[in-house]
């Protein structure tokens, strides 16, 4: 990978990070409506690409629930989990993703599970559950479950994606933004009586957060991921975006003080190696290692 594509997605990784600890001070400092920061942040996406609607891939059913799964599904699931859980927490829960797409492709569209993935999966499983446990009360934690639900509907979405062909990033954000703000509009509507008045009781940083969150996150940091991932391999990609959770950890302990005890890092160590695991093809790594030998 060039010098310049690293830190490009250096730089991607840190915007997911950043706003993972953004969002977390909207809706618990700030007491913003969860819901209706979600449906804030797909108006500013769907504003940013509107060009970009002109033409809807088909199926056009199957974009629409690939939009709303992957973009209002998981963010406002997410959001209202920032409420009661770190952001650190949240990033290595939400590693999840990763075995979950991986067994629901095996499933939907017949790739190989082999032995070594299931180890990854395996893995990726312990250390998300050993984070998410909560140790005084012998329970699992309800924010982190609603995490899991999210990484669910993500990876499902991630695979029907799959299915689909010639969808270009920016039309992909486009329908996802207006898959997704009637949804989480409605349900705040619905669940979160007085929402714009808190919102405009938060006051400027709310709009300022939901701005950074769908023009620099969505837009702009999206947008290079995808055009990286079509520059070079995934299993070059996939595992350089562990940097998003150790970024977050980073940022979580600096700006909003999450604790990071033992328990926290044997499982952050679990669920990134069985993600490694997952991600990477050890013959590949092996093939790379020795051109880089013979060079």
């Amino acid at each position: 990978m060039a010098i310049r594509d690293f830190f490009l997605l250096a730089f991607v990784c840190l915007a997911w990070a950043a706003n993972n600890v953004v969002s977390k001070f909207v809706v618990t400092h700030l007491g913003a409506p969860p819901m209706f920061y979600a449906a804030m942040r797909f108006a500013v996406v769907s504003l940013a690409v509107f060009p970009w609607l002109r033409h809807m891939p088909r199926p056009r059913w199957k974009m629409v629930l690939v939009g709303l799964m992957m973009g209002g599904g998981t963010f406002s699931l997410v959001f209202i989990a920032l409420k009661t859980s770190s952001p650190s927490a949240v990033a290595i829960v939400s590693q999840m993703n990763v075995p979950l797409t991986t067994l629901l492709s095996y499933f939907m569209l017949g790739e190989r599970l082999t032995g070594r993935r299931m180890v990854g999966v395996g893995l990726t499983l312990a250390g998300v559950l050993l984070v998410m446990w909560d140790p005084s009360g012998f329970r699992l934690s309800p924010g982190l479950m609603l995490v899991i639900a999210a990484s669910v509907l993500g990876s499902l979405g991630a695979v029907m994606m799959k299915q689909m062909e010639g969808v270009k990033p920016l039309q992909f954000q486009a329908w996802v933004g207006v898959s997704s703000l009637a949804p989480t509009l409605a349900f705040s509507l619905l669940f979160e009586p007085g929402q714009v008045h808190l919102a405009l009781e938060a006051g400027w940083r709310f709009w300022v957060a939901a701005l950074f969150s769908g023009l620099f996150v969505s837009v702009v940091a999206h947008t290079l991921y995808y055009s990286l991932i079509q520059k070079y391999e995934a299993t070059l990609i996939s595992p350089l975006t562990l940097m998003t959770p150790l970024a977050t950890i980073a940022l979580g302990v600096i700006f909003t003080h999450d604790a990071f005890g033992v328990r926290m890092a044997l499982g952050t160590a679990l669920a990134l190696a069985g993600v490694l695991v997952i991600a990477l093809r050890w013959n590949q790594v092996m093939a790379a290692l020795s051109r880089r030998h013979l060079a």
